[in-house]
C-alpha cells in the first residue's frame, strides 16, 4: 500500500499543477543558454540541487512536525520557506501548487487535524501554504517514509523541467529519459546531506535562476507560469 501512496504522490499527473510551471527553463531556453541535452543536463541539476538544500529541506521538517502534531511548527516552516524565495514566480509556485496539494489533502485525509487546521490557515492568509509543507504533511498523513518524500520531491522538481524541456528545447524524450535516470541516481546522496539541515544551513545559492525569474517577469513569454 505505501508503494501504491508513493506512486500516486509521485505521478505526473497528479493535480497540483506543475505542468504550469518550468522552473525557469522556459526563459533559459530562450536566451540559448540551454539548447540541448548536455545542457539541460546541466541546468536540470542545478535545479534539483537547489531544491535539495531548500524545499526538500523544508518539506521534511514540516514531516517531521506533522509527524509530532506539531502545528504551530509547521507554519513556522512554511513563513520560513516563503521568506527563503526571492522572486515572485517562485513564490508563486510554492502557493498554487500548496494550496492545490493542501485541498486535495484534506480529501485523501480527512480525519487529519493537522492537514485540515493547515488548510484553514491558508485560506484565512494566516500562512501562505508553500507546496514542500504540504508534501510533508500529505506524506507524514499516509504513512510514508521521509527517505521516500524526499526521493519524491527530487523526482517531482526534476520531471518538472524535463517536462517542461519537451515543449521548449530541442530534445527527445530519449534524452529526457536519461537525463531523469542520471539524476535520480544523485538524490540518495542529497537526501544525506538535507536530512541532517535545518533552516540556518539551507541554501540555494544559483543566481542564474533569480537572474531568469526577473527576466520571465518582464518579458512577453507566456508558455509558463515561471
Amino acid at each position: 500500500m505505501n508503494l501504491m501512496y508513493l506512486l500516486q504522490m509521485t505521478d505526473s499527473t497528479f493535480p497540483v499543477g506543475t505542468f504550469s510551471f518550468s522552473n525557469g527553463l522556459e526563459t533559459a531556453s530562450h536566451t540559448g543558454i540551454v539548447h540541448d541535452a548536455e545542457s539541460l543536463e546541466q541546468y536540470t541539476r542545478s535545479v534539483a540541487r537547489q531544491g535539495a538544500f531548500s524545499d526538500g529541506v523544508a518539506a521534511l521538517l514540516a514531516y517531521r512536525a506533522a509527524k509530532k502534531g506539531d502545528a504551530g511548527r509547521v507554519i513556522e516552516i512554511d513563513k520560513e520557506l516563503m521568506l527563503f524565495k526571492m522572486n515572485d514566480e517562485a513564490r508563486m509556485m510554492l502557493q498554487r501548487m500548496g494550496k492545490k496539494l493542501a485541498e486535495l489533502a484534506v480529501k485523501l485525509f480527512p480525519d487529519n487535524r493537522i492537514i485540515s487546521d493547515w488548510l484553514g490557515a491558508i485560506r484565512t492568509e494566516t500562512t501562505p501554504g508553500t507546496y514542500p509543507v504540504a508534501q510533508g504533511l500529505a506524506f507524514a498523513a499516509s504513512g510514508l517514509g521521509e527517505d521516500e518524500l524526499f526521493a519524491s520531491h527530487q523526482y517531482g522538481v526534476i520531471n518538472m523541467v524535463l517536462s517542461a524541456a519537451l515543449r521548449c528545447v530541442r530534445v527527445s524524450h530519449y534524452d529526457t529519459q536519461l537525463i531523469l535516470q542520471k539524476l535520480c541516481a544523485e538524490s540518495d546522496a542529497l537526501y544525506k546531506e538535507a536530512r541532517e539541515m535545518n533552516f540556518e544551513d539551507m541554501n540555494s545559492f544559483v543566481p542564474e535562476m533569480d537572474i531568469f525569474a526577473s527576466l520571465h517577469e518582464k518579458g512577453n513569454m507566456r508558455m509558463f507560469m515561471n
